[in-house]
């Protein structure tokens, strides 16, 4: 296991009827703004439940930060922190509107050009604004991270960027908050985190024996679960145990100590940026494809995946890790999302895009062995381009 440090200030208040604790969590002269996105949260009860717990401590409202948060409408939100002298921002959403906020924190303080946020990364940011967190879509486990996507739509460019500045201070996970998501919604919340665990996981073994094991805990949950949580949008446990997993997927505990690829969710981001798929599409669609094209480099997880997380125990070294990539690809399919570009209406004439789109940002040495040069970027991607097994 490789040496690690670990560190995780969010507290999370978990359960039906959390929200109400947050006055708690706040102090008692912040001047707070609540963030939001398209108005789900007044629908939901979500917005109500918030004015009821700290009504009185709302100093200004913003609204509107979008599915892919948009650098120009974040940093309107930052100059609304400055214009209101908020010095808390509570975030009431999904992973955007989280990963939004945590721009919108460190922007406020930020004295240069905020760009660098994104294109120097996290290290630029010296402080940033107190915020906490009340989830309604579970997906992005943004609610218990330092991390943040955001989109310049301008420049065709989806950049991330994490500082333990931006740890939420809190987050409510209430699981009732999230039955009236939009199917797709639903099923992007099962891909989503299934992916994180997946890009810390299936790599290469370096004695990570608890971690893969947790990991692994996740995954069978999701499988298991996901399902349910289409069929059954109202029961309790089943919306609590997808929420705890997209959290525990990415609050960095599965993945200290290990390698780890992201090398799905960095062509992923260009996939949004240029074509606007949601970002569990991209991923549904670059992971099977990744997997198989670099299948030799990543064998040994591969089969150990296959045979823990999908019980496949006959066949060849090589039969059973394309068995556990096909089993992982018909789970996706099962849940309703495609897993080929041409599911998306699109076709070959994209790859050169996005390759150039990597290469304009930087993503030139992706992976855990910082292999994934663009040449195995496009690989990858005509790889995902049609229905049928390209191994």
């Amino acid at each position: 296991m490789n040496n690690f440090s670990f560190y995780n200030p969010t507290k999370i208040l978990f359960g039906e009827g959390q929200i109400t604790k947050i006055s708690a969590e706040i102090p008692a002269n912040a001047r707070v703004m609540l963030a939001y996105g398209g108005g789900s949260i007044k629908k939901n009860g979500v917005y109500q439940q918030i004015h009821d717990a700290i009504g009185e401590q709302i100093v200004c409202e913003f609204e509107g930060i979008e599915a892919n948060p948009e650098y120009e409408t974040l940093c309107r939100a930052a100059d609304a922190v400055t214009a209101n002298d908020v010095d808390f921002i509570l975030a009431a959403g999904g992973g955007s509107v989280i990963d939004g906020v945590k721009f919108i924190a460190a922007a406020a303080h930020y004295e240069g050009d905020r760009w660098d946020i994104l294109t120097k990364g996290g290290k630029v940011v010296k402080s940033a604004v107190a915020f906490g967190s009340v989830l309604t879509l579970p997906a992005t486990g943004s609610e218990m991270n330092s991390g943040s996507v955001v989109t310049r739509s301008e420049y065709k460019a989806k950049l991330p960027f994490g500082s333990p500045l931006v740890y939420p201070q809190f987050s409510v996970l209430d699981p009732t908050t999230t039955y009236t998501l939009p199917m797709r919604q639903v099923i992007n919340g099962v891909i989503d985190p299934f992916t994180h665990v997946m890009e810390q996981y299936l790599t290469y073994p370096a004695g990570g024996a608890l971690q893969d094991r947790l990991a692994e805990g996740i995954l069978q949950t999701l499988i298991d679960i996901g399902p349910e949580a289409i069929a059954q949008p109202e029961n309790y446990e089943v919306r609590a145990n997808v929420m705890w997993c997209a959290t525990m997927a990415l609050n960095g505990l599965i993945g200290v100590g290990v390698p780890q690829d992201w090398s799905t969710h960095m062509i992923g981001h260009e996939l949004t940026a240029l074509y606007g798929l949601d970002h569990a599409q991209t991923l549904a669609v670059v992971l099977p494809a990744n997997l198989r094209v670099r299948k030799a480099d990543k064998m040994a997880k591969l089969v150990q995946f296959a045979e823990r997380v999908w019980h496949i125990q006959e066949g060849t070294d090589a039969e059973k890790a394309e068995a556990g990539i096909a089993k992982t690809e018909e789970f996706f399919r099962s849940l309703g999302a495609g897993t080929r570009i041409e599911d998306y209406d699109l076709d070959a004439s994209i790859i050169d895009v996005v390759i150039k789109q990597l290469e304009a940002h930087g993503m030139v040495k992706l992976g855990e062995h910082q292999d994934v040069t663009p040449e195995v970027s496009r690989n990858i991607l005509n790889a995902a381009l049609r229905s049928g097994n390209p191994a």
